[in-house]
């Protein structure tokens, strides 16, 4: 059954705040990977308002559904969501990576209530989520393990390894999706180390690819009700997105890939935010 045009309207409103409380983190802690945090800001939004299932009264839940950010310098924007679902309070984040925060760039999930894998080093999430699908399988458990991945870090030999591994053991309870915003750290990505035909080498690994719009929400609860149900091969969504994705200044700009804002920048950002809901 198709998304409800209401249901649209609460994402959208919680999209909204997710991306200012973005903003506002990174000013609040001198800087932060910001515009991958925003790019995938609507993925993160329909994942935790509408697809995961989760308890945060409870966040060691054996059958709750795991979440593996790959692209784990975009935690940022996880800590943001994770305080606004209940996992605890948003006025930490006023000390997020600054001495004795448990909050680094990075979320650790010792430190981190919420957080089911530390990552950091990029090109080890996909992997761990196959062996936490696989895992699931083994004990006949029936939750689900999303990974989220950076376009950039699927550079990385271990990714494919992953895919290999994914498909080969037909793993349909892990669901893979790609922040296609087509900028590294370096430059673009097909300037870098290019990707495509990208779609066409996760099927040659074996999986099925839903490509999309990563900020439609009509389109991302598509590819995520098709991805959900039980399949012979794994699913791969390639959401493509813009990098800073809701800040005018940031958009497509691979120097914001990492920033720090002023107060002044900030509240141009927060500005901007509010101006694309309006629209």
């Amino acid at each position: 059954m198709p998304i409800e045009k209401n249901e649209i309207k609460r994402l959208q409103e919680k999209a909204m705040e997710l991306r200012t409380d973005i903003v506002n983190v990174t000013e609040w802690a001198g800087g932060a990977h910001i515009g991958g945090a925003l790019s995938m800001a609507d993925i993160l939004t329909i994942l935790y308002y509408r697809f995961l299932r989760i308890d945060p009264a409870q966040p060691s839940l054996e059958d709750r559904d795991r979440l593996i950010l790959s692209k784990g310098h975009g935690g940022v924007g996880l800590a943001a969501v994770l305080a606004r679902r209940g996992y605890f309070g948003m006025e930490l984040l006023q000390n997020f990576n600054k001495f004795n925060s448990p909050f680094g760039m990075h979320l650790d999930s010792l430190k981190v209530t919420g957080v089911d894998v530390s990552t950091g080093s990029l090109g080890h999430g996909l992997p761990m989520a196959v062996g936490l699908a696989m895992g699931a399988r083994l004990q006949k458990q029936q939750w689900l393990t999303y990974c989220i991945l950076g376009d950039g870090e699927c550079n990385e030999g271990s990714i494919w390894e992953a895919a290999m591994c994914a498909s080969h053991f037909k793993l349909n309870n892990l669901i893979t999706i790609v922040d296609r915003n087509a900028l590294m750290i370096d430059g673009p990505t097909e300037e870098v180390m290019a990707l495509e035909p990208f779609a066409d080498k996760w099927r040659s690994f074996g999986f099925i690819v839903k490509e999309l719009d990563g900020h439609d929400f009509a389109q991302l609860d598509e590819g995520l009700s098709f991805a959900i149900e039980k399949r012979e091969a794994p699913v791969v969504i390639i959401a493509g997105t813009v990098k800073g994705k809701g800040v005018d200044y940031m958009e497509n700009d691979v120097k914001w890939h990492y920033g720090s804002m002023n107060s002044e920048l900030a509240k141009r950002a927060r500005v901007s935010i509010a101006k694309m809901y309006a629209a």
